[in-house]
């Protein structure tokens, strides 16, 4: 139970003379942050859990309808505004989980590059202000896309069940393995638009913490899916390719010679609930801050192996080729989770 004296209180074991754990949650209302605060309210005795949220995405009503059945207290509001955080309540930790995760974010109709620097860097900026005003730690969900993107073409690869694998038996630069890629590897420009917010407010968000006092811990997530996506493209690549396959819709291998060879690791949030807990947990202040959290060689799949996996349920749907190259467009990415057992030891299983 995450839960501590008052100080001054005689008697540390009473229930009123106790604090519980409270945790803000920002974007609660979309599939990751809603699925973390579900899931941490079930891992978590005694915990209190707000959010607040835009609510301007698919299925934010439906999901906050859930969420107020748990008891969880939602506000609607807005982190790009700095008065909407004014009228939050006093927590201890919060958990940034509102962003534009496109990575094509900025370079299509979704949304122009100042929008997505006011949703990714100029909000995450009002909430680091929060938490120096509350003494609240922070954790940010960041993403596998800081990388770069010309070390990650120069990744040597070969081709195996139609899917892109590394080749280990030539030497490999720094941060990657055949666990995948870790926080070593390369971020140097370009890593697209979206990319550079993330890594901006990874920055920004080690430098508050050093300054103010408050502890700061970041997750560089793959691609997280599960039940309760839309299938949006914003949602990744494999609840989108699901749902328009199982539709009907058109669909494109693009690029990489239209093979649908590329490949990408997948997990669900409720994987990432259980080291959110531990690092809320841990009483250390030194050491590591990042981590990379993703599926890992053992949950990674190229489009071609994914449509096989649809074909199996939903029926034969082949995709079209196009070898036309599109933007940040990447033909491997497998994150390595090596780094994690060392935070969650310190957790119950």
């Amino acid at each position: 139970m995450l839960c501590r004296a008052v100080p001054g209180a005689r008697d540390s074991g009473a229930v009123e003379n106790s604090y519980c754990m409270k945790i803000l949650v920002a974007g609660i209302c979309g599939f990751t942050g809603s699925t973390l605060a579900t899931a941490l309210l079930e891992r978590v005795e005694g915990l209190s859990i707000y959010g607040i949220d835009n609510l301007m995405r698919p299925g934010s009503e439906i999901n906050r309808a859930a969420l107020r059945r748990l008891g969880i207290d939602i506000i609607h509001g807005d982190i790009r505004s700095a008065s909407d955080l004014e009228k939050l309540p006093h927590v201890d930790w919060v958990v940034d989980a509102a962003a534009n995760p496109s990575v094509l974010a900025g370079m299509n109709g979704s949304g122009t590059s100042r929008q997505l620097l006011e949703h990714n860097l100029a909000g995450v900026v009002n909430v680091l202000e929060y938490c120096k005003v509350h003494r609240a730690g922070f954790i940010l969900l960041s993403t596998s896309r800081v990388y770069s993107i010309r070390a990650l073409e120069r990744l040597p690869l070969c081709v195996q069940d139609g899917a892109f694998r590394l080749d280990c038996s030539n030497v490999l630069p720094r941060g990657v393995s055949a666990a995948g890629i870790n926080v070593d590897f390369s971020t140097e420009p370009p890593v697209s638009l979206y990319g550079s917010t993330k890594l901006c407010a990874e920055a920004l968000a080690l430098e508050y913490g050093f300054a103010f006092g408050f502890p700061v811990w970041i997750n560089r997530c793959g691609v997280m899916a599960g039940a309760g996506q839309f299938g949006t493209p914003d949602q990744g690549i494999f609840s989108y390719w699901i749902n328009a396959h199982l539709r009907r819709r058109p669909m494109r291998y693009t690029g990489f010679k239209g093979t649908g060879h590329q490949v990408r690791d997948v997990f669900h949030p409720r994987d990432l609930a259980r080291l959110l807990h531990a690092q809320i947990s841990a009483p250390r202040t030194e050491g590591s801050r990042i981590y990379t959290v993703g599926g890992g060689p053992a949950h990674a799949m190229s489009l071609q192996q994914l449509t096989a996996w649809c074909d199996s349920r939903f029926g034969i749907h082949q995709p079209q080729s196009d070898h036309s190259p599109r933007n940040y467009d990447v033909p491997w990415i497998v994150v390595d989770s090596a780094c994690a057992p060392t935070i969650l030891a310190g957790v119950a299983r």
